[in-house]
């Protein structure tokens, strides 16, 4: 919802500032005051291209902004967080715009620097301006889609065509990937098969090479393991070895523990080593009796390790790897032989088209019965606006397979009674544009996710009773949307639940716009003023005070 628009030095205004309210709001005054300022404020807050000849005269520069509440637009915060410019926890967006005397423009979302093109994308889930304005976005085809489809009810089979489009459209790209480098292809299976065999041929095991190294460096040592065994073995056992001294050492302290207690620790410490000792002796037989000394055994293993360490190096790799390398190899070779299957990736392409083709002829059974069923609402209520005989169609023309489906969606209208229909786009009028686009908003709007409409004279070219069917629909859209209508019908503008009113007059030799809210006091003269003119009566009085009254039930 647009909370608050402030203008400086901005074609004949000098400084506004405006706070916006929920509801249904016109915007009156005389032709020529500038009711249009405020429009087109909004149309450069919304990406439209900017003239310096909109800088009011005299001053250096314009500048514009406008304030936001996106608490209700989810896709508005999805988009502004995907780029940076909205913190998850925030919930208003302000939009700023300055213009300088020589043309040039900046923009600005929550005070950072943005493209033009990122203003037009923010702003068309914003603001949909009705009537002449190019932000109706009810002109484009895209829009038309989404509203027709969102008024069937689609939302699911529209999601699952767009999945299902993407999945056919991967297949063929793999298709064509396979056709466009068969004989690349070719040469990388040949060259994958090829070490493969190697490899297979190598038939390397898992943790060989470690289980390998271990045996053949025991091997190697072999001699030296059992001559350094042996000699640590007299050491400790011999005649004259270690235990037959601690022996001895033992026995002689033991003997005299009676005369000298002292001595029976050092006893204990001594039995404890010698027992150690003789475990260390239990090892080294233990590890002699393990040791192999088969000389034939040692040559091949050393063959087998100068295989291995060949083929890594070949492959430069550390010999560990090899098996790593196998299964990886295998797995490529597997994967590129089913990449180059042509025929297995035609008929997936074949299985993802039916897939794609099922889901989107429902899609297309939904849009016709709803586009017959959106038409006809919409065409009785273009009856009730001052548009006698006119009709509203939905075009449903076929098309190539899309991400959208297999039609193209055609908003088209016959103004008057026994007129061709044409596509929306190209009705000229602007007043029967808005007008339409009034009468499909009364059909749509709970599906319009747009929290603001502005109807630029959707009054024109109609009075009396209709101008009252115009400002009863408008207040009736705006008790769920915030509505904004430039008005000169009395009608129209005392349906409203806010009145502003535009003025312009002379300061400092410059004619100068203003936007004042009317209290109920002056908004009964503005509604006189309308009615009858400049001169104001008592009974254009009495009669604006019933036209309210009236209005508000």
């Amino acid at each position: 919802m647009l909370l608050a628009l402030s203008l400086r030095d901005f074609v004949i205004v000098d400084e506004l500032n405006l706070s916006f309210q929920s509801g249904f709001t016109v915007l009156t005054g005389e032709t020529g005051a500038g009711k249009s300022i405020t429009l087109d404020a909004l149309g450069l807050l919304l990406g439209d291209k900017a003239d310096y000849g909109q800088i009011r005269h005299g001053a250096k520069e314009a500048q514009l902004s406008a304030l936001f509440d996106v608490s209700d637009i989810p896709q508005a915060q999805s988009l502004l967080q995907e780029q940076g410019l909205l913190d998850a926890q925030e919930t208003q967006l302000s939009i700023r715009r300055t213009i300088d005397v020589k043309g040039k423009s900046r923009s600005f979302i929550n005070n950072q620097a943005v493209t033009l093109g990122q203003l037009r994308q923010i702003g068309e889930l914003l603001i949909d301006i009705h009537g002449q304005n190019a932000h109706h976005s009810l002109n484009s085809e895209a829009a038309q889609r989404v509203l027709l489809d969102a008024f069937a009810g689609a939302e699911k089979e529209v999601a699952r065509v767009r999945e299902a489009y993407q999945r056919w459209q991967e297949a063929e790209r793999e298709l064509e990937k396979a056709q466009t480098q068969a004989d690349s292809l070719n040469i990388e299976r040949e060259r994958l098969q090829w070490r493969l065999d190697e490899l297979s041929a190598l038939n390397v095991q898992e943790n060989e090479w470690e289980t390998l190294s271990q045996s053949h460096d025991a091997l190697v040592h072999a001699a030296d393991i059992l001559h350094t065994a042996a000699s640590v073995e007299e050491i400790l056992n011999g005649d004259d070895g270690l235990q037959s001294r601690l022996f001895h050492c033992r026995q002689q302290l033991a003997a005299l523990i009676k005369a000298a207690p002292a001595f029976a620790d050092s006893v204990t410490l001594l039995e404890s080593v010698e027992a150690e000792l003789g475990e260390v002796s239990a090892y080294l037989r233990e590890a002699s009796a393990s040791v192999e000394t088969d000389e034939n055994l040692l040559i091949q293993q050393g063959q087998r390790m100068q295989e291995l360490m060949s083929m890594a190096r070949k492959y430069r790799l550390e010999p560990p790897q090899l098996p790593e390398e196998l299964a990886r190899v295998e797995s490529a070779l597997n994967d590129l032989e089913a990449a180059a299957d042509i025929e297995a990736l035609r008929a997936r392409v074949a299985e993802r088209e039916n897939e794609y083709m099922q889901v989107a002829q429902q899609l297309s059974a939904r849009r016709h019965q709803a586009a017959a069923k959106l038409a006809k609402q919409t065409t009785a209520h273009m009856q009730n606006l001052a548009m006698q005989g006119a009709r509203f169609h939905i075009e449903l023309l076929s098309a190539s397979p899309s991400l959208h489906g297999l039609e193209q969606v055609q908003y088209q209208v016959a103004a008057n009674q026994g007129t061709p229909l044409r596509a929306m786009s190209k009705v000229a009028s602007g007043g029967e544009l808005a007008r339409i686009s009034l009468a499909l908003q009364m059909v749509t709007s709970q599906y319009n996710e747009v929290p603001t409409l502005i109807f630029d004279e959707v009054d024109t070219g109609i009075g009396g009773a209709v101008a009252d069917v115009v400002g009863h629909a408008l207040r009736s859209l705006g008790q769920n949307r915030q509505i904004l209508a430039v008005t000169h019908l009395p009608q129209v503008a005392a349906c409203g639940q806010q009145h502003w009113q535009v003025r312009k007059h002379s300061s400092k030799g410059q004619t100068v716009s203003e936007i004042k809210v009317l209290t109920a006091d002056s908004r009964i003269d503005e509604i006189a003023r309308m009615l009858g003119g400049e001169t104001i009566t008592d009974t254009t009085r009495n009669h604006a005070r019933e036209m309210l009254a009236l209005a508000q039930k």
